[in-house]
């Protein structure tokens, strides 16, 4: 690649890539002023990717403005970090989100999850006391289950959804209780369950409670989570790819710069 055209490709993505760091560090501030605490808890890592980011962008579009074959060592030498964490993070995610799928019941157009179906990884994050505390606090803020009953009015719609995998969990008993739904958020639990599943004593109708305590709620939740890994590290292959593209032209551009450098 020519000395010009490195150079000048490095710059002007550098300087693009300045100004969508420093949109991701409005945004993060922005979370933090307008979210809740379940989402704002995300606003910090948010800063800190729009920080690093930036830190990369500035430090390479200076190198490439300056013709300086120093700062665009520090560019690759960050950027190199940066494809190491994308690539090792991408193998951990399909690692941890290998196990677990839903299993259909008769009747039903949703699946029913299973905690024990997930990694190990999952188990210790959703069983640990502090973690799912917090998570049944932003469930329960966030609505879903109460409703459930406005989107469904009769039992026979109701009885047709396609759940999410969290309603699914968390918002019913396991089919496998027996208790008979009365409407989208309410169960006739004078039936005695015909399991011995420990989530069908746990299940109450209250707004506060209703699943929220039970292994199958943790299990939507873990599936949600794995949907939303699997869609990052997919996302993270192509920016891996886009990323050891800007890696070689960087590279060129640093070597177009160091025989300036040597030259004069």
């Amino acid at each position: 690649m020519g000395m010009g055209t490195s150079t000048f490709v490095i710059r002007w993505i550098n300087f693009l890539t300045m100004l969508l760091a420093i949109a991701v560090v409005v945004f993060g501030v922005w979370m933090s002023t307008h979210h809740d605490g379940c989402r704002r808890s995300l606003t910090l890592p948010v800063i800190c990717v729009g920080g690093i980011i930036f830190l990369i962008s500035i430090t390479g579009f200076l190198g490439a403005l300056k013709n300086n074959s120093i700062l665009l060592w520090i560019y690759l030498i960050l950027l190199c970090f940066v494809l190491v964490g994308i690539l090792v993070f991408t193998v951990l995610a399909f690692i941890v989100t290998n196990n677990g799928s839903g299993h259909n019941v008769d009747g039903l157009r949703y699946k029913e999850y299973q905690l024990k179906d997930y990694s190990s990884w999952f188990l210790n994050q959703l069983n640990n006391t502090h973690n799912w505390k917090h998570l049944k606090s932003c469930l329960v803020k966030s609505e879903d289950c109460n409703n459930l009953s406005k989107e469904y009015k009769t039992s026979k719609q109701y009885k047709s959804a396609k759940l999410t995998p969290i309603e699914a969990g968390c918002c019913r008993p396991p089919s496998e209780c027996g208790y008979p739904a009365v409407n989208a958020s309410y169960y006739d639990l004078s039936f005695h369950p015909v399991s011995s599943n420990k989530d069908c004593k746990l299940y109450k109708n209250s707004r506060e409670v209703k699943c929220y305590n039970c292994d199958s709620c943790k299990a939507g939740v873990a599936q949600y989570m794995k949907l939303e890994w699997r869609i990052v590290a997919i996302f993270n292959v192509f920016l891996f790819l886009v990323l050891s593209t800007i890696y070689f032209v960087g590279c060129c551009a640093r070597r177009n710069a160091a025989r300036n450098q040597s030259k004069s």
